[in-house]
């Protein structure tokens, strides 16, 4: 089982190395992806023969579609090794691993044949059809932007998935997936044999919970997507954004044999977690110490419901 890790990167070099370091094996890789926008020599410190950098750098901004762009980026560098790895699983500099790199490998193998991505059909409580179809500009296009506000206040600024996606029905989600070589390779062929897919979802906003899902939700692989494996705590309705991990998360965390959660989008086991910070470190002591313990006493998963 070869997994590589796809990550999209802005900030946070300490806590990327951690993570690095806690999830490698001998079968595992990362294709990491900094932001144009960062300082790349923060990041100097962070190496190894199975990291990749990629040298293509594109400016992400939150919501755009650059997180698309730089996200295929990723894939396609990752696909186009000689390893020819068996899953693609797409991380943040802020997520660490709740598991360690040899349980992941395990999880993966036992599950082998499944996807793992948050997916509902649109319209759906968080997802409605006006996300989609409401046109908005890239901030690297500010004179279209300052437009389509116009427009927008006079109800012009709405388009019709139904005329440019040609009968793709849309599906929505959470960003952070794990994929199939073959479910990757499929949205890399797709998205290049239908380049119209991409131009709709330049102009709309957070592509990046749509773009892959709707790929993949009007595709054969849909019966297979089971939910994601990234814990993310929304409860505390801070809209766009989960809330930044403390101690009461790693209590939670170090409670329980396995990091369960049944909600909307299923049940299942979390083997990462968002957004950890690098102002409090030493959080990232306990879960590797809580990773440890689990290792030694729960060291196997029980295979997803398929």
């Amino acid at each position: 089982m070869r997994i590589a890790y796809l990550m999209l990167v802005h900030t946070h070099a300490r806590l990327l190395k951690r993570a690095i370091r806690t999830l490698s094996t001998q079968d595992c890789s990362f294709f990491i992806h900094i932001d144009a926008k960062a300082n790349i020599e923060e990041f100097s410190g962070v190496r190894g023969e199975n990291v990749f950098f990629s040298e293509d750098r594109i400016p992400v901004s939150w919501g755009e579609f650059s997180l698309v762009e730089s996200t295929l980026l990723l894939t396609r560098q990752a696909l186009d090794r000689p390893e020819s790895y068996d899953y693609f699983v797409l991380l943040s500099g802020s997520d660490y691993p709740l598991r360690s790199g040899r349980y992941i490998r395990k999880f993966l193998e036992d599950n082998r044949g499944l996807e793992f991505m948050n997916l509902v059909k649109m319209p759906a409580p968080g997802f409605p059809l006006s996300k989609i179809n409401k046109l908005r500009y890239p901030s690297d296009k500010p004179v279209r932007r300052f437009a389509m506000r116009a427009l927008a206040k006079m109800d012009l600024a709405e388009r019709d998935f139904r005329k440019s996606l040609m009968g793709l029905e849309p599906y929505a989600g959470s960003q952070w997936w794990a994929l199939s070589r073959d479910a990757a390779r499929h949205i890399m062929e797709y998205a290049k044999a239908n380049p119209h897919v991409e131009e709709y979802f330049r102009n709309t906003f957070t592509s990046d919970e749509m773009f892959f899902h709707t790929i993949l939700g009007n595709s054969a692989f849909q019966p297979r997507i089971r939910r994601n494996l990234v814990y993310a705590d929304w409860s505390a309705s801070l809209g766009e954004h989960p809330a930044t991990l403390n101690d009461e998360h790693v209590k939670y965390f170090e409670s329980r044999e396995m990091v369960w959660i049944e909600d909307e989008w299923g049940s299942g086991e979390m083997l990462f977690a968002r957004k950890f910070s690098e102002d409090n470190l030493d959080l990232l002591d306990r879960v590797d110490a809580m990773i440890r313990r689990k290792e030694k006493y729960h060291p196997t998963s029980p295979r997803v419901n398929a």
